[in-house]
């Protein structure tokens, strides 16, 4: 015969500890929901590509006869300016894409800053 007397106890604490596990691993453990994780790694993807095309962006500015007077807007801009500048100059636009990228422009904006 089952002793009823500690099923209550035990069901209490079994719900006490599946919730403090819970809340150790999620807040302290590293464990996430897979929307979480979908969005980590769309935002590194994300990452990686503009890092991956921005020597391409770099290019298109060392290519460009105009590149020194947009040089010199970038420098006269304020930094919240200076994706503007390079997305409309065109460096900013991707192979096959059909506009400009603004992360990407942010990315080359600062590489061609840099490398001035």
């Amino acid at each position: 015969m089952i002793d009823t007397k500690w099923i209550q106890p035990a069901a209490f604490g079994a719900v006490a500890g599946a919730a403090a596990l819970a809340i150790v691993g999620f807040g302290w453990g590293g464990w996430m929901t897979a929307g979480s994780a979908e969005t980590m790694a769309g935002d590194r993807a994300e990452e990686q590509v503009v890092l991956a095309l921005s020597p391409v962006c770099f290019a298109k500015y060392r290519a460009d006869p105009m590149g020194g007077q947009t040089l010199t807007e970038l420098k006269a801009a304020q930094s919240y300016q200076r994706r503007q500048i390079v997305m409309d100059a065109g460096y900013a636009t991707p192979p096959g894409a059909d506009g400009p990228d603004r992360d990407l422009a942010a990315a080359c904006a600062e590489r061609i800053m840099e490398g001035s």
